[in-house]
C-alpha cells in the first residue's frame, strides 16, 4: 500500500504543470488521465492517527467485536491494557473513526495500515 495522500498527487499534478508552462510545453489529456488515476488510488489526506498499541488492538478485535462494545469495555476498564483503555476512552472520535473507516496511521512509524495491514 502506497501511502501518497490526495494532496501529493494534487502538489506533483501543479508541479507538472507549472514546469511545463515555465518549458514553454503544455500538460496534455493523457498527463490529466494518468494524475486523475493516481489521484483516485490515492489516500485520504485526513486518516486518523492513532498509538502503535492502539493500531494492534484494532487489529486483533476487528471483526469480534462492534465498535459499540469496544467503546463501552473502554469506560469499564475491561481491556488488558490499561493504556490502550485510557488512549480510547480519552480520545474515542478518533478512535471510532479509525474503527469506522478502517485505515488509520500509526503514530510512532507514521506507517499507514489497516485491519489487515
Amino acid at each position: 500500500m502506497s501511502n501518497e495522500t490526495k494532496r501529493d498527487v494534487f502538489v506533483d499534478a501543479v508541479d507538472a504543470l507549472a514546469d511545463a508552462q515555465a518549458s514553454g510545453g503544455n500538460v496534455g489529456h493523457q498527463d490529466a488521465n494518468l494524475f486523475m488515476a493516481e489521484y483516485d488510488n490515492a489516500l485520504p489526506d485526513d486518516l486518523p492517527t492513532i498509538p502503535l498499541a492502539v493500531s494492534e488492538h484494532i487489529k486483533q478485535d476487528y471483526g469480534k467485536t462492534t465498535l459499540f462494545d469496544e467503546l463501552a469495555w473502554a469506560f469499564q476498564d475491561s481491556f488488558d491494557s490499561s493504556e490502550v483503555n485510557e488512549w480510547i476512552t480519552n480520545n474515542e472520535d478518533i478512535f471510532a473513526e479509525a474503527w469506522s473507516r478502517g485505515l488509520w496511521v500509526v503514530e510512532e512509524t507514521g506507517e499507514v495500515t489497516s485491519y489487515d495491514g
